[in-house]
């Protein structure tokens, strides 16, 4: 074992954080630490590594054992350049190193006993040098840097001139050349293209020691992850297996948890209700019974409400207009900024339905090319036309479609005049802002709260075709869960850029590779964009009818050709809108169901009453309306049953 945590506890302002945290890694684990935003992660690695003192609880690591922390946003100051701010690792075998070539010459000089003496010292000191690795340092530095995203043309700029974002990822680089026991990283693929995340995949998987990792990336911890601690409410549960299956068993334990509750409320409902009508009756034996009833009531230990059944963000996004089949065409679209030439000549079509991912490295145009979209820049060259009655809703990932000087409640009335003060809350509620939160400036909210009234807004704009640059930077896991249902469901189209790989996965029907100043063509999710990219070297951008030139044949590996992928992509978009169609069938069956279910109890309880039990001609009508509800039941049963299986 390399570390225990132990009955770890902390509150700020009499709010409690964690209660009784425990947990413990062993030597080559490879650990997640997930939960909702605010429920603590940050606050429990803080006080593993010492920079924050739990109120009660003890955390230790083994004797001898090391470990390194990389936080969410470090700061990296000084003049050093980014290579020799990694050499500074490695300062211990450039002093032995020196030390090498000084004993070199002095072997020179000498001889006889002085010599032998300097030979033993010169061979315990190269020896040491090998197994430190200090024939290979230099290409094992410059291997961390590649893998992090930087190029040989950035090895030499100062740390004083670099992003925050470029210094976090040389605080990572340092972390990873150091070694140590055990790994600790908060959000390490903030900062990171695609590229650079698999790099830091494979280099975690075969790294030998343990790994800690807080992260929202679930493709990236399905790669990693042996073990997941989820923290909820203050508490902390241990999954074994990755993230797919801590989804899995945590579902089973929600709906068994939700059941619990349900269930013991609906007792406790139940028993009040009993105690209540005991003491109406006003009599020394009901009373002593409702105060027994009491007594045994209170000794109950009453369960607490799953959080997923009260904190989740609720968003549905519906079209108010249907858009014509073609929604955009872009051609000859070309970007350039001053000795940084972004693409050129970009052509493709979007239609109606698609959702498109358009993914590449950092400082591709990604984003720009949204911009250009959405008129916020203009392009060089090129033409962009839009659909009939297309109209846009736009989601920025540095949210400059909200105004700092605004309170929450102002942003939304402003900009939706029509809505009244009731559906104004209710919106923000849906968003997790309730009470005096929509008071809240704007300029005071944090990333996460600033995602989600830009989402607000999306919704309200009911538009057929959204535009979304990073639209799950900030947002927690169950959140990001909870907006991909929301566009699997929605019939309109959509376009975004994401970093967000297992995002990409369950909602892209086509990607959009930018590379090299130009676009590939992958018609399916990034599983299908993985199985593919080895096998083409460049597809026409177009999702219809490319032109022949299309395909370079001469670059194809067993690609197929571009009337198969037509075809392709025109069987994926039958068999989704099947799915979706099935899916509205689902779930008005459920709907009905649970209708059907709370008419047969009122009708129970109504044929209870004395009044209608005296009543044969009401007994009559009521009892032909349960068996008639129950006949629609199983009927509706059996269609629910079909439907769960089609789908699956």
């Amino acid at each position: 074992m390399i570390l225990s945590v132990s009955n770890i506890c902390k509150s700020f302002s009499e709010k409690i954080i964690l209660e009784n945290i425990s947990f413990h890694l062993e030597d080559y684990d490879k650990a997640a630490l997930v939960g909702i935003n605010g429920v603590g992660k940050t606050t429990l690695l803080r006080i593993i590594v010492g920079e924050m003192t739990p109120d009660d609880g003890l955390v230790t690591f083994s004797k001898g054992k090391s470990y390194g922390y990389l936080a969410q946003n470090t700061d990296i100051s000084g003049d050093a350049t980014i290579y020799d701010t990694l050499l500074q690792v490695k300062e211990h075998l450039l002093v032995l190193e020196q030390e090498i070539r000084k004993v070199e010459k002095q072997m020179k000089y000498v001889e006889g006993a002085e010599l032998e003496a300097l030979m033993n010292q010169y061979a315990n000191m190269t020896h040491s040098f090998e197994m430190e690795g200090g024939y290979q340092y230099q290409s094992e530095l410059v291997g961390v840097l590649k893998g992090l995203g930087f190029i040989e043309e950035e090895f030499n700029k100062p740390m004083s001139t670099l992003s925050g974002g470029q210094k976090t990822r040389v605080a990572l680089g340092k972390l990873l050349l150091t070694k140590p026991d055990l790994i600790i990283l908060d959000e390490p693929t903030n900062h990171l293209d695609m590229n650079s995340i698999a790099w830091l995949e494979t280099y975690l998987l075969n790294y030998k020691g343990a790994v800690l990792i807080v992260s929202h990336d679930r493709y990236f911890l399905d790669k990693i992850a042996g073990k997941v601690i989820e923290l909820d409410q203050g508490k902390a549960t241990v999954f074994t297996g990755n993230y797919s299956d801590y989804a899995v068993k945590k579902e089973q334990l929600r709906v068994a948890r939700l059941n619990a509750y349900l269930k013991q409320q609906q007792e406790i409902k139940h028993q009040e209700e009993v105690i209540e009508k005991l003491k109406s009756f006003n009599r020394e034996k009901s009373i002593k019974r409702a105060e027994s009833r009491e007594k045994m009531l209170n000794k109950i230990e009453v369960l607490e409400k799953p959080t997923e059944t009260t904190s989740e963000m609720k968003i549905h996004l519906t079209p108010r207009i249907v858009s014509g089949n073609d929604v955009l065409q872009v051609q000859g679209l070309t970007k350039a900024f001053p000795n940084h030439p972004l693409f050129s000549d970009l052509d493709f079509e979007i239609k109606r339905g698609e959702h498109i991912s358009i993914i590449g490295d950092n400082g591709t145009g990604k984003t720009t090319i949204l911009k250009i979209i959405n008129q916020i820049i203009d392009a060089d060259a090129g033409t962009m036309k839009l659909g009939t009655n297309v109209t846009i809703g736009y989601y920025d990932q540095e949210h400059h479609v909200l105004h700092a000087e605004k309170t929450l409640f102002e942003e939304i009335s402003d900009e939706f005049p029509n809505l009244n003060n009731t559906q104004i809350r209710n919106t923000l509620a849906a968003f997790l802002f309730t009470g005096d939160d929509v008071f809240k400036k704007i300029s005071t909210l944090s990333g996460g709260e600033r995602g989600r009234v830009s989402l607000a807004k999306l919704m309200l704009s009911e538009s057929n075709f959204l535009i979304l640059d990073e639209p799950t930077n900030h947002l927690d896991i169950m959140s990001r869960e909870i907006l991909e249902t929301a566009l699997n469901h929605y019939e309109g189209t959509v376009l975004y850029v994401s970093h967000d790989r297992y995002f990409i996965n369950k909602t892209a029907t086509r990607i959009l590779e930018l590379s090299g100043q130009t676009l590939t063509n992958y018609l399916g999710n990034y599983d299908y964009y993985l199985e593919k990219k080895p096998q083409i070297s460049v597809v026409d951008s177009s999702s219809a009818f490319p032109p022949a030139t299309a395909v370079a044949k001469d670059n194809v590996a067993g690609a197929e050709n571009v009337v198969d992928k037509n075809f392709e992509w025109k069987q994926r978009k039958a068999q989704q809108a099947a799915v979706r169609k099935m899916e509205r069938e689902l779930a008005k069956c459920e709907e009905r169901i649970a209708f059907i279910e709370e008419r047969t109890a009122k009708i129970d309880e109504e044929m209870a009453k004395p009044e209608i039990c005296s009543n044969s001609v009401k007994l009559q009508e009521l009892q032909k309306e349960k068996d008639t509800l129950e006949e629609e039941m199983m009927t509706l049963m059996e269609r629910w049953e079909e439907l769960s299986e089609e789908l699956e």
